[in-house]
């Protein structure tokens, strides 16, 4: 019987210390892509997910607690998405990083409002993300409205009088920036010679690009992920075209490469001033160089996104969400990114998309958006 009580008694203890170490961390999340096509970014979210926090608790956590962070997939799978952010708020997290892609940050939105959950996308850029008055989101990137006036500015400056095809995938992102790209393109007195849709996952593009070589298309503008990209532009290159291949933000990885070769010399895209060049991320840079990653595209964005979260928990002094979020908008806040301040919908402040152009070792830089 004793034997039993003194059992007893060191679960008993062995519980409250169990609890005493969970009452001491904060759960939060970051959720992306970790699976599927778009694999490639969720691992750059991931990656600079796990930095922010380790550096965050090197540092002395949050109100005196550590951060243990949860890592959730939805494959940028809108019905996954959903499942993701209404598992994440029944268990109470105060604040996700993500999602990824626009067709799934936003239902996820509204699992986390009723949930009671802070988001804060690295990587969305959807206008419709912040358009619907929803309490809880915020991004740190730039807008599809934003990144097609600068890739419409340059194509116009650069292509008047040539042919140009707009393509898109169909997803809310990808169809959203290339709506955006002909919008601003129309409005400058430039006409697209071809509008036309594909399905995202396609493998074949010989007949998009049978119609490209047809109509002599000079720059095809892809609103879409690098995944198809690719393949329409090595697709491009077996029929002997020279088409000039420009996206938006989602080329922004090395995988991109991967899939061409040396294709990839020529091709376009628009994203942020590279993060990766600031002064305000050389430190955090080196720390990933260190661990031989190369914290490319949204890494470092999803790095910013844990600072303002974090800064703002302090300054509010609570992880109550709303409190948070209504500190984050009232603030101005120190990231990686540089300073960032937030409007009323959730958007920052300061917005600048470049354009960069990819050479054929698989690499890319930032060139002058006003020509080549």
């Amino acid at each position: 019987m004793k034997s039993l009580k003194l059992i007893g008694l060191a679960l008993g203890a062995s519980l409250a210390l169990s609890t005493t170490a969970l009452a001491q961390e904060i759960s939060i999340a970051v959720v992306g892509p970790m699976t599927g096509g778009e694999s490639a970014f969720g691992r750059q979210m991931k990656n600079g997910a796990e930095q922010a926090v380790a550096d965050i608790n090197a540092a002395g956590g949050v109100l005196g607690k550590k951060l243990a962070l949860q890592v959730g997939d939805d494959a940028c799978d809108p019905k996954q998405a959903r499942s993701v952010a209404e598992k994440f708020a029944s268990a109470k997290i105060p604040f996700v990083a993500g999602h990824f892609c626009s067709s799934s940050s936003i239902p996820a939105s509204e699992a986390y409002a009723d949930g009671n959950v802070l988001q804060i996308t690295p990587a969305s850029t959807n206008p419709l993300f912040t358009e619907r008055k929803l309490w809880n989101v915020a991004r740190v990137c730039g807008r599809d409205d934003q990144q097609g006036l600068v890739a419409a500015d340059y194509i116009v400056k650069n292509y008047k009088g040539k042919n140009v095809a707009i393509l898109n995938d169909k997803t809310t992102y990808g169809k959203g920036l290339a709506d955006e790209t002909k919008k601003a393109l129309n409005k400058a007195g430039f006409t697209e010679k071809m509008f036309e849709s594909y399905n995202k996952g396609d493998k074949d593009f010989n007949s998009i690009v049978s119609r490209l070589k047809r109509d002599n298309i000079d720059l095809v503008f892809v609103g879409g992920y690098h995944q198809e990209a690719g393949l329409i532009l090595r697709q491009m290159r077996d029929q002997g075209l020279k088409t000039v291949l420009m996206a938006g933000d989602a080329m922004n990885d090395k995988e991109f490469a991967s899939i061409t070769g040396p294709a990839a010399e020529g091709t376009l895209f628009t994203f942020g001033p590279d993060p990766r060049n600031k002064a305000t991320a050389k430190a955090i840079v080196e720390k990933f160089k260190a661990k031989n990653i190369d914290p490319e595209g949204y890494t470092l964005y999803t790095y910013a996104a844990m600072q303002v979260w974090s800064q703002a928990v302090a300054k509010a002094k609570t992880t109550e969400p709303k409190k948070v979020m209504e500190t984050i908008k009232a603030g101005d806040w120190d990231t990686v990114l540089g300073k960032l301040g937030f409007d009323a919908k959730g958007d920052i402040k300061v917005i600048d998309y470049v354009v960069y152009k990819w050479d054929a070792k698989g690499n890319y830089a930032e060139i002058n958006p006003k020509g080549s």
